[in-house]
C-alpha cells in the first residue's frame, strides 16, 4: 500500500508524545473552504502533477514556497506538497508545517518558475504542432 505523506511512527501508541496536540491551536468554528477555494486547491494539486512529471528528470526535488507567516523560505518535495494540500482539500485548513532541515535551494523551484517552465514547454510542443500543419 502507497501512500502520499510519511507514515506516522507513534500511529496508534498510547505514549505519543505528540498525542493531543492536533487540536491546539484549530478553530472549531472554522469555516470549510468555499467552492472557488476548493477549485483553486484542486488546480494546484493537476498543475503540480505537470511540474512534477517535468521538473523531477531534471533533478528538482519540488518547491519552494515563501512562508507569509515567518517570513522564510519553506521547501516541500513534491510528495509532501501534495499531502498538504489534499490535507487542506479535505480538512478544510492547511497543516502546522516546519521549514525542511538543511534543504538544497538548487533543487527546488517557485511556483511561478514551475508554471512559466511548463508553459514554455507547452509552447515549444505547440509550436512543433503547428509546424506539421
Amino acid at each position: 500500500m502507497q501512500h502520499d505523506e510519511p507514515i506516522d511512527p507513534f500511529n496508534g501508541d498510547p505514549a505519543d508524545p505528540s498525542a493531543g496536540l492536533e487540536d491546539l491551536g484549530e478553530d472549531p468554528q472554522l469555516d470549510p473552504l468555499s467552492d472557488a477555494e476548493r477549485q483553486d486547491v484542486l488546480e494546484d494539486l493537476a498543475d503540480l502533477e505537470i511540474y512534477q512529471a517535468l521538473l523531477s528528470p531534471i533533478g528538482i526535488r519540488g518547491l519552494v514556497i515563501e512562508c507569509e507567516d515567518c517570513h522564510e523560505p519553506h521547501y516541500f518535495d513534491w510528495d509532501l506538497l501534495r499531502g498538504n494540500l489534499r490535507h487542506l482539500l479535505n480538512s478544510g485548513r492547511p497543516r502546522v508545517h516546519e521549514p525542511a532541515y538543511d534543504p538544497d535551494p538548487d533543487h527546488y523551484v517557485t511556483w511561478e518558475y514551475a508554471r512559466g517552465y511548463a508553459d514554455g514547454v507547452h509552447d515549444t510542443l505547440s509550436e512543433g504542432s503547428d509546424d506539421d500543419s
